[in-house]
């Protein structure tokens, strides 16, 4: 016999059995008291005990909250967007005018809360959650109407979870669950033609490309498409980055040091995964006194607005990325107007951006 029925609730003119404390304290076989206690003290509860209430939330999709269970009868008029910190210190405090000092992340939330405004919506952002995916579910999931998260930041499935409640939209990587709408800009054309040019337009054959770390699926899909184009081009194709490391400027100043240490003939260009690391690889060869771009190339990826007021201006491939906020939203609202709808999946355009970094003197 069950303890208490799911609560029958209708979204967006569906019927929905929306789970409650009683079907996991059931589930699990412990007290509803126990299931309060899991979420408002975890450490107070033993932890294979634990492990099971959570193991029976996560298969029920049960929200511990009190704005989720509303969201059963009412729309809560927010939306969420679930991003990693990318906070960058060094390009934060390089500029006083905040145009220029916004970064990928900024560009992203500032394009989400645009189009969300547009529509009577607000944003909810969640950066560097604490507590596990568990924390992210109890604590963000139940307060928005749809949910847009970065590719890599939340384990599939916990996402499956989530799902279950509300409509879920994967922002960039590679499309890594099919029934999810996503949407992406064109990381491997964008990397390969900017390769091309390097190779084709300058006559460079030493290339060095400085990578994300290898769970950042837009870095990886870069690397790939400089593969592609060495490939083309008759050069020797690596199977890694010749240098990994964190999308931040001091990264990028750390790379160089690490490529000029190996010894030998210098690469003639260093092609960064990000336009963050490009900007502290321009600062560290400045330092060493290597002149940019007759000395070395340098170019990036993204078309932050620092690339075009750093000198030398940054060589970079641009992808939309207000749009590719606002096209989140716009993926959202579908879902949530037309549940059943087949899944969908944008792939923006992206640019090649020329400048001096690379010896054109193009703006």
């Amino acid at each position: 016999m069950r303890l208490h029925p799911g609560v029958q609730a209708r979204v967006d003119g569906f019927s929905v059995s929306v789970p409650t404390v009683y079907d996991v304290a059931e589930r699990a076989g412990v007290s509803i008291a126990t299931v309060s206690r899991v979420y408002r003290n975890p450490d107070a509860v033993r932890a294979q005990t634990r492990d099971r209430v959570l193991g029976a939330a996560r298969d029920l999709g049960y929200v511990p909250s009190g704005s989720a269970r509303g969201l059963a009868s009412r729309s809560t008029g927010v939306l969420g967007l679930c991003f990693p910190d990318y906070a960058d210190p060094e390009a934060e405090n390089a500029q006083d005018d905040d145009v220029e000092a916004m970064l990928y992340s900024d560009e992203i939330i500032r394009g989400m809360e645009r189009a969300a405004r547009r529509h009577g919506y607000a944003l909810l952002i969640a950066a560097s959650l604490s507590g596990g995916p568990e924390g992210l579910v109890a604590k963000v999931a139940g307060l928005v109407d749809g949910f847009a998260v970065l590719a890599g930041t939340v384990p599939a499935e916990d996402l499956e979870v989530i799902s279950r409640r509300m409509p879920v939209v994967m922002l960039a990587g590679p499309r890594e669950i099919d029934h999810f709408d996503h949407i992406e800009v064109a990381n491997f054309d964008g990397q390969a033609e900017l390769t091309r040019h390097l190779v084709k337009d300058h006559g460079l054959t030493r290339l060095a490309f400085v990578g994300g770390m290898a769970d950042s699926p837009d870095a990886e899909a870069r690397f790939q498409g400089y593969r592609a184009a060495c490939r083309e081009a008759g050069l020797p194709v690596p199977s890694l980055p010749d240098v990994r490391g964190k999308l931040t400027q001091t990264e990028g100043r750390l790379a160089v040091e690490r490529l000029l240490e190996r010894g030998g003939r210098p690469p003639q260009a260093m092609l960064f995964a990000n336009d963050q690391m490009a900007v502290g690889g321009l600062h560290a060869l400045e330092r060493l006194g290597l002149r940019v771009p007759d000395d070395v190339v340098v170019t990036g990826f993204d078309g932050i607005p620092l690339g075009r007021t750093i000198r030398p201006a940054l060589t970079t491939v641009r992808q939309p990325m207000r749009r590719l906020g606002e096209e989140a939203v716009e993926l959202l609202l579908k879902r949530l107007r037309t549940p059943d709808r087949a899944p969908e999946s944008v792939i923006l355009p992206v640019t090649l951006a020329r400048r001096a970094s690379c010896g054109c003197n193009v703006a």
